[in-house]
This record gives C-alpha cells, sequence and structure tokens, in this order.
C-alpha cells in the first residue's frame, strides 16, 4: 500500500514539473471533436488544419481555462495575411480574424526563428493564459502566463503581452510590403486591439503555431499524442 501511495506521489510531482514551475491542470479526458468542429466551422482555405489541430489537442488538455473561447496565432502565415484568429467553440464561429506583429528578430515577412530569452526581441511558440489588462507604454495590454517550460514561461518576465500598434494596422503593409515588428508581443491593429483584449482577457486560451520541429519535439503538452501517433 505505502509502495502504491509512493507511486502516485511521484507520478504527480513529475507532471508537475514536466510542465514548469506554473502548473498546468490538465482535462482526463478529450471534449472537442478537432475533425468535426474544423468542417462543421467551416475553415478550410481559412484555418490551417494543422494549426488548429494542435490548438484543440492543447484546449482539451489544459483544464486551466475559464473560456470556451480560444485565439490561435498562425505563424507559418506571413504578416501581410491576417492570421490571428478567436475563435468561439462552444457557438461554432470565427468572433475575429486580424493581422497581427511578430518579433522584429524572428523574422522579416514570416516568422521563422523564435525565443524565450529576455532581451531576444523574437516571438515564443506554444500555449498561454490570458490573465489581466492593465495600461502601460504599449497602451491597454493583456497579460500573457506562458504555459509551456523553456518554450514561452519567461512570457511576464519579458513583458509579452497583447497590445496594440500602429505598425500592425494594415497600412503599413503598402508603405513597407509587410507589417512592422515587435519587441516579441503580438501586437494588433489599433482599431480592433481593444476589443480583441476585453474579448480574450482573463483565462482564454492563446496558441501560437508555427510549423517548427524544435517546438514539437520539445512541447509538454503536445509531444504526448504527437509520439502516439508515430
Amino acid at each position: 500500500m505505502q509502495n502504491r501511495i509512493f507511486l502516485v506521489f511521484f507520478l504527480f510531482v513529475l507532471s508537475y514539473f514536466s510542465l514548469g514551475s506554473r502548473a498546468v491542470s490538465l482535462s482526463p479526458s478529450p471534449t472537442v471533436d478537432s475533425d468535426l468542429l474544423y468542417e462543421e466551422m467551416n475553415l478550410d482555405s481559412i484555418i490551417d488544419r494543422v494549426a488548429f489541430d494542435q490548438a484543440i489537442t492543447g484546449y482539451n488538455k489544459i483544464g486551466s481555462k475559464k473560456r470556451d473561447i480560444i485565439t490561435l496565432i498562425d505563424f507559418s502565415k506571413p504578416s501581410t495575411c491576417k492570421r490571428f484568429f478567436v475563435l468561439n467553440l462552444s457557438q461554432k464561429k470565427i468572433l475575429y480574424s486580424s493581422y497581427v506583429s511578430h518579433g522584429r528578430n524572428s523574422g522579416g515577412n514570416f516568422a521563422t526563428s523564435f525565443s524565450n530569452q529576455a532581451g531576444s526581441y523574437k516571438s515564443s511558440l506554444g500555449f498561454y493564459l490570458t490573465e489581466n489588462t492593465y495600461q502601460g507604454k504599449n497602451g491597454y495590454s493583456l497579460v500573457l502566463n506562458g504555459l509551456e517550460k523553456g518554450i514561452n514561461d519567461k512570457a511576464k518576465e519579458r513583458a509579452i503581452v497583447i497590445h496594440g500598434a500602429a505598425y500592425a494596422n494594415p497600412s503599413f503593409i503598402t508603405s513597407c510590403g509587410r507589417l512592422g515588428r515587435s519587441l516579441g508581443c503580438p501586437a494588433l491593429p489599433l482599431s480592433v486591439s481593444r476589443e480583441i483584449i476585453d474579448l480574450i482577457k482573463e483565462g482564454s486560451l492563446l496558441y501560437i503555431y508555427a510549423d517548427n520541429k524544435d517546438y514539437l519535439a520539445n512541447s509538454s503538452i503536445l509531444k504526448p499524442d504527437l509520439m502516439a501517433k508515430l
């Protein structure tokens, strides 16, 4: 009996630290059918299927979320395309699609390089939970809690937040051929930033996607499922 209790305790501790210092509550079983939802929401040609499947995998696993809304940022698309999507999964609706900027050292029109390090001025991939809002140097901003150790868990330390910026306005594309870039934050057009922030704040899930093998190999949230399919 004592051995069984020790084994359960050991597995709990192991799962806690494998997900980083900010513990992630994981749901016991999937609640959303990715295949069915993708068809019912008519997302073909709008949202990349792989990005959507990965986002829903995280949504089904992460129990810490408080909302049935998930935000998907697809950095496999260029900054000249709308690649920021707010999805209401219970209503099966796209609530917003928007342009969004990436970090200045992540790339030009495409984001191809990512980092969790302070001072890198790069975007970070993976899953986040939204928290509180505040008025900062970039105006109305939304705090992001990075859930993946070594991948995005320094988001708060780096002040990686969602905010509005003039360089994220689509008019910037006309003059420069791409959006302007941030210091690592997912920056939105000023015309929609407040509305979107108020919609997704306080406990909704955010997933930043890219076709990136390093992320998949190290994601504590996605890796088990990917390995099971091999």
